[in-house]
């Protein structure tokens, strides 16, 4: 059995087909070369899921109603080293897929309070992740409408797992070949988006400046903790020598303004002598 040893699953096959070209050799020793041969090959498989995962860790999101269906999906998509989450809660979607923060949402048309589309364009609010359609109705006018609504592919229903696969494979590999970030940051729940430099808050969406942008990211990056006067100007200006220390005021007083005016109170707190940082969150005004 020396002869059949596997090191990848390639060479598995050509060590069947070898066995099999031989007119002598009985249905039983083929069994038996394949049994010796199955450990090795799984073995391979396993560490190269491993290996992958470890690189890749993509996390998708499961919006389907039919229980059946996406958890079908969810233990094929796991087999292959994703992390899948199905949603529950069909009323609140998009409060899901902060928490979760997927790298791509599967997304059914028809579900229960509001459809696929409208939550389409609720993530498309604040993420541009890509969108999958998973649908049985798949006549033009909804597989447009899908496409008009953010959505980057449309998978009709019943599909073969391994088409879906593929999909997925192919959507991620596009996508994150240059190693993309979120596209957005939570605190609270005030959402920043770094694509477009927006806030959105309870359905209300903030249109920042490049100076309000850049403040609140780095606020939102060290959330919790204060961040001097000094390291702000400096990320406004590079070489804050040349900026009036009034000048950051007057940019922090605008900036609550326009918070405060789309309903986002106390979210800034002065550290007199040091700096700015976010509000605790059990300290936040509603």
């Amino acid at each position: 059995m020396g002869l059949f040893s596997v090191e990848t699953p390639r060479a598995f096959l050509y060590n069947i087909r070898d066995v099999i070209m031989h007119s002598d050799v009985q249905l039983s020793q083929i069994c038996a070369v394949q049994i010796c041969l199955m450990p090795a090959v799984l073995e391979y498989r396993r560490k190269c899921i491993d290996k992958r995962t470890e690189i890749e860790m993509y996390k998708i999101f499961i919006v389907e109603d039919d229980s059946t269906i996406s958890e079908q999906i969810g233990k094929y998509l796991d087999r292959w080293g994703y992390e899948t989450v199905c949603a529950k809660d069909f009323e609140n979607i998009l409060t899901q897929f902060i928490s979760f923060e997927p790298q791509l949402v599967l997304l059914d048309i028809g579900l229960p309070f509001y459809n696929g589309y409208y939550w389409c364009g609720e993530i498309r609010k604040i993420s541009q992740v890509p969108v999958v359609f998973i649908s049985s109705a798949s006549d033009n006018m909804n597989i447009v409408m899908a496409m008009n609504m953010g959505g980057d592919d449309f998978i009709t229903k019943p599909f073969d797992l391994e088409v879906l696969l593929a999909k997925v494979q192919a959507i991620l590999r596009r996508t994150y070949s240059f190693g993309q970030q979120s596209s957005v940051m939570e605190y609270g729940n005030v959402i920043l988006n770094l694509m477009d430099m927006s806030i959105l808050y309870s359905g209300t969406k903030l249109e920042l400046s490049k100076n309000e942008f850049r403040i609140m990211q780095l606020l939102f990056e060290h959330a919790g903790n204060t961040v001097s006067r000094e390291k702000i100007m400096k990320k406004l200006w590079d070489d804050e020598c040349f900026v009036d220390d009034n000048t950051l005021t007057v940019n922090m007083n605008r900036l609550r303004k326009k918070l405060e005016e789309t309903g986002i109170h106390d979210f800034i707190v002065t550290k007199k002598g040091i700096g700015y940082q976010l509000a605790a969150k059990e300290n936040m005004s509603r």
